[in-house]
């Protein structure tokens, strides 16, 4: 079986001997030109770039990438539209593995099958469907998988080891370990030591997983956890936009060179 693009991903920055640089920002944010300019800019610097697909009712997210959708929405940004960025960032020279984010319903409104399909197209390579846990979401992941998608499965604090064995199992080639149970954004509630405490239980499970953990990471924390195969910044890149936008400045510019710093930090 020929391996996937996220495992060669890994596989790479292993033999660099540092975690893997995920990036995530809004498709359309601050709208459809900008957000593919923002990453193609960044794409020389991030190792996989996570987009996620505008919802009106991101639960998860807290005010950095609720802002963020806001914007993608008001701008009118439409499913068709994300697959369209993703088609034309993958056509570019340092086109990275694309991980879309969404929400369940949005797939469901677009029909599972078709989005499967249409993820394959434009060369979608892994999909987080954040409110599609383990079990429920076995069938659905088995039709990414025979698509050559990788269906990334979620795993957090609470997760039972009964629970997480199977999650372990059944997932492909990358976990996503939610550091803290809060909105996204959040600061770190607890220590970069018991995080890697965490991470290093699902790590025992099977040590050929890739597991990356997301929440809480900015340029002040990413250097203590890059003993993690993945890290992923997104609250932190979104908060930059905004903060871009209203000092009318570019964010193209401001977003890039906060993500070179951070794939400093970490190499």
């Amino acid at each position: 079986m020929i391996p996937s693009n996220l495992a060669l991903t890994f596989k790479k920055c292993k033999e660099q001997n540092r975690p893997a640089l995920i990036t995530y920002t809004v498709a359309g944010d601050p709208n459809k030109k900008k957000s593919f300019e923002i990453l193609k800019a960044i794409s020389s610097s991030a190792d996989i770039c996570e987009i996620g697909v505008g919802h009106n009712c991101n639960t998860g997210d807290g005010k950095q990438i609720q802002d963020s959708t806001y914007r993608a929405i008001k701008n009118g940004i439409k499913v068709k539209d994300t697959f369209e960025i993703v088609k034309k960032f993958k056509k570019t020279k340092n086109a990275k593995p694309v991980i879309l984010m969404g929400y369940y319903n949005t797939i469901i409104q677009y029909g599972k099958n078709q989005f499967i399909k249409k993820c394959k197209e434009v060369k979608v390579d892994g999909l987080i469907v954040v409110d599609l846990p383990w079990p429920e979401n076995k069938n659905f992941s088995q039709k990414c998988k025979k698509n050559f998608i990788n269906f990334i499965q979620l795993v957090s604090p609470t997760t039972s080891k009964y629970r997480m064995k199977r999650i372990v199992k059944d997932s492909h080639d990358m976990i996503y370990y939610i550091s803290m149970l809060s909105t996204t954004g959040g600061k770190l509630k607890i220590s970069a030591k018991e995080i890697l405490k965490n991470y290093n239980r699902i790590k025992q499970i099977n040590k050929l997983k890739n597991i990356v953990i997301g929440f809480g990471i900015t340029s002040e924390t990413i250097a203590s956890l890059k003993k993690a195969d993945g890290l992923v910044v997104g609250s932190a890149i979104c908060k930059e936009i905004s903060k871009s936008l209203n000092n009318r400045q570019n964010p193209v510019t401001n977003v890039n060179k906060m993500v070179l710093k951070l794939k400093n930090k970490i190499s």
